[in-house]
């Protein structure tokens, strides 16, 4: 990930396991939607809330990550979670990203279920000195319009502005929350697991670059799987 020039970038967290048409259908309409110069997707290498043997090897869905964006100028991968090899902490990566970059102006993406939970997440009243949020409502859930703060925010943010399917809130340092409506396409990648490890096709869920590197791999039928 180039941290030298000053941008405009969304940063696109999660375990991609796999990567499919629904993680880069709504990375490109909030892109679209914020004005970004770039999204960089960020794979976690050990998910804190996730079973790590249960999880794909990093190097593996950093490979499907990579096919998944090689065609997209506007989209990037940040590796350094990956490269880390620890817990991945959202406020750990925002840290190093600033450190790196500190004129950037970040939006970290995230879904409006996980949003709510934010009080949870390690050190997060830091998150909001680090970066932006753009919050991401997906298909079948409430949409931007009828987002709400978390309790926990709600003194220190408030109503700013709405544009289009996008209504910001913004706390006294000008840092800005985004709750972004989008059509997104329904798409989990539980699901496609299920779909490799009972032979069902997965065409049209994935790049076709991804479907073919899960079934040349053996991605999801290994014995890891079973």
């Amino acid at each position: 990930m180039n941290t030298r020039k000053k941008e405009r970038a969304g940063l696109f967290g999660g375990t991609f396991d796999p990567v499919h048409l629904g993680h880069l259908r709504a990375a490109e309409e909030v892109r679209e939607q914020l004005s970004l110069d770039m999204v960089y997707f960020i794979p976690a290498a050990v998910p804190p809330h996730k079973d790590p043997s249960h999880t794909t090897p990093p190097r593996e869905r950093l490979d499907m990550l990579r096919l998944a964006v090689g065609d997209n100028p506007r989209f990037g991968i940040c590796d350094y979670e990956i490269k880390k090899s620890t817990a991945s902490y959202t406020v750990e990566t925002l840290r190093h990203l600033k450190g790196h970059n500190p004129d950037s102006d970040y939006y970290f993406i995230v879904g409006n279920e996980l949003f709510g939970e934010i009080e949870t997440w390690k050190e997060w009243r830091e998150l909001f000195r680090l970066s932006n949020f753009a919050v991401i409502a997906r298909p079948g859930y409430s949409g931007a319009k009828e987002a709400k703060l978390p309790l926990a925010l709600q003194n220190d943010f408030s109503y700013y502005k709405e544009n289009d399917n996008v209504k910001f809130y913004r706390d006294n340092n000008s840092g800005l929350i985004a709750f972004s409506r989008i059509k997104g396409l329904e798409i989990s990648s539980t699901e496609i697991r299920r779909c490799v490890k009972s032979g069902r096709s997965i065409k049209y869920l994935v790049p076709a670059s991804v479907e073919e590197y899960i079934l040349r791999n053996n991605i999801y039928t290994r014995r890891e799987y079973q």
